[in-house]
C-alpha cells in the first residue's frame, strides 16, 4: 500500500475515533467548549412516531431541536458516624481472691459456694491451738502486770517505793496490754474473712489442706453493677464522654438489652491499635450478669450529615469529579469531593441542596446550562411504570 493510502487510512480511523469519543465520551462537549470547538454537535434531534402524529405544524417546530430528556433523582441526606458498634468483656464490680494473712491446716469451711455474704462474715478457719495459748498466756501475763501496777501505786502513796519503779509497773502494764492484742490479732488471723460484699465462687482447696499467705482461697464477685471495658476507634475520641449513655446486649441474653452509662474514659490513644479504650457501668439489679460475659454496646452520637446521590450520577472530568443538576429546567455541573461510597448511594461534600435533582441517565446528551426536561415530568417523555425509576430516599 502507497504512503498516500495509508496516510488517508489513518485520517479516516481519527476521525471516526474521535466521532465515536464526542458522542459517548461523558465529558467530551464540556472539554471541547473550553477548547473553542462548541459547535461540535452532542445529539441528534429525533422524533418518535407518536410526535409525528401531532401535527405537521408540531413537527416542524421541533424539527433541528435536540431530544434533551433525561433521567433524574433527588439528593437526600444520609448521617454518617452516628452510631458505634463494639464487642466489650464484662467483669464484677469488684472482686476479691481472697488469701490467709498466715500460714496453717484448714480445718473449717463456714460457707458454701454460690452463696451471699457481706464484708466481715467467717469463710473458713485455720487450725489455731497455738494461737489460743498465746492469748491465754498474754491475759495472765496482764492481769499480773495490772496487780503490780496496783500494789506499787498504793505503796507510793506512803513514799514506800521510788518514782521509778511506778513508772516501770506503768511500763509493763502497758507491754502486757499490747502482748495480749497481739496474741489476739494473731488469733483473729487465724479466720479468713471476706473482705467485700459480695458471691462466693469456688473454693480452691478442701478441709485439710494447708495453706500459706500465698495460697488464693476463693474469690468473692460484686456484681450488683457489671463493667464492660471495650475500645473505640480513635475517631469518636472527641464524642465520648463520661456519664453517655450506652446500651449493651450480651450474647449469652441476646433477646435482652441493658442499660449502662460510660464510668471510665482512657487518657490516651493506643498507638498499636489507634483505639480508645472505655469502660462502661451496666446495672444487674436482678443478678443474671455475670463476670467474664461478652457484650455487644452500642453508642449514639450526633453524626455528620452528607448529601447522597445515586452512584450513577457521579461523573468525572478534567478537574475531578462532579454531578449534573437540573435547576429551573437548566443542567449545571456541579463539582464535588466524594465522601463514602455505600452499596446504593454515595456521600459527596459540594454545593449541592436535598432534593435537588441530579441526573443519573442520559449524562451524553447535558451540557452545562442548556435546557434538560426530566423523564417522566411535564415536558419530558412519558415512560411505562416499567421503565420509569424508583427513587428512594436513605439516611438515618
Amino acid at each position: 500500500m502507497s504512503f498516500w493510502k495509508q496516510l488517508l487510512l489513518s485520517v479516516v480511523i481519527l476521525v471516526a475515533a474521535a466521532a465515536l469519543w464526542v458522542r459517548f465520551f461523558p465529558g467530551a462537549p464540556d472539554l471541547l467548549a473550553r477548547w473553542g470547538l462548541d459547535w461540535v454537535p452532542v445529539a441528534t434531534a429525533t422524533t418518535s412516531p407518536a410526535q409525528e402524529g401531532n401535527g405537521r405544524g408540531e413537527g416542524r417546530r421541533n424539527a433541528g431541536v435536540a431530544d434533551s430528556s433525561v433521567v433524574a433523582e433527588p439528593v437526600t441526606t444520609v448521617t454518617i458516624n452516628d452510631r458505634l458498634s463494639a464487642i466489650g468483656t464484662g467483669r464484677a464490680n469488684n472482686s476479691v481472691v481472697v488469701s490467709p494473712f498466715a500460714s496453717g491446716r484448714l480445718t473449717e469451711v463456714l460457707v458454701e459456694s454460690g452463696s451471699t455474704v457481706e464484708a466481715g462474715d467467717v469463710l473458713a478457719r485455720l487450725d489455731a491451738d497455738a494461737e489460743e495459748i498465746a492469748v491465754d498466756r498474754a491475759r495472765i501475763a496482764l492481769e499480773d502486770a495490772q496487780a503490780r501496777f496496783q500494789r506499787v501505786s498504793t505503796l507510793a502513796s506512803s513514799n514506800a517505793v521510788t518514782a521509778v519503779q511506778k513508772t516501770q509497773a506503768d511500763l509493763d502494764m502497758r507491754n502486757a496490754s499490747l502482748a495480749l492484742r497481739d496474741a489476739e490479732l494473731a488469733l483473729e488471723r487465724r479466720s479468713i474473712i471476706a473482705p467485700i460484699d459480695g458471691v462466693v465462687g469456688i473454693f480452691s482447696v478442701t478441709v485439710g489442706n494447708y495453706v500459706t499467705s500465698q495460697t488464693e482461697i476463693v474469690t468473692i464477685d460484686d456484681r450488683s453493677q457489671i463493667l464492660v471495658d471495650f475500645w473505640v476507634p480513635e475517631r469518636f475520641a472527641s464524642f465520648v464522654e463520661l456519664g453517655a449513655p450506652i446500651t449493651a446486649t450480651s450474647i449469652a441474653r441476646a433477646s435482652e438489652v441493658f442499660q449502662g452509662r460510660v464510668s471510665a474514659i482512657d487518657n490516651r490513644i493506643d498507638p498499636q491499635s489507634r483505639t480508645l479504650k472505655l469502660r462502661a457501668s451496666i446495672t444487674n439489679p436482678a443478678d443474671v450478669l455475670r463476670a467474664g460475659m461478652s457484650f455487644k454496646v452500642e453508642m449514639r452520637f450526633p453524626g455528620d450529615s452528607y448529601p447522597a446521590v445515586n452512584p450513577l450520577a457521579i461523573q468525572w472530568g478534567a478537574d475531578g469529579s462532579f454531578v449534573w443538576s437540573v435547576v429551573d429546567g437548566t443542567a449545571r455541573r456541579v463539582p464535588v469531593t466524594i465522601v463514602q461510597r455505600n452499596t446504593d448511594t454515595v456521600l459527596v461534600k459540594g454545593d449541592i441542596q436535598p432534593a435537588t435533582m441530579v441526573v443519573t441517565e442520559g449524562i451524553h446528551l447535558v451540557r452545562d446550562g442548556a435546557p434538560i426536561s426530566i423523564v417522566g415530568e411535564a415536558g419530558g417523555q412519558a415512560i411505562s411504570g416499567a421503565e420509569r425509576p424508583h427513587v428512594t430516599a436513605s439516611g438515618t
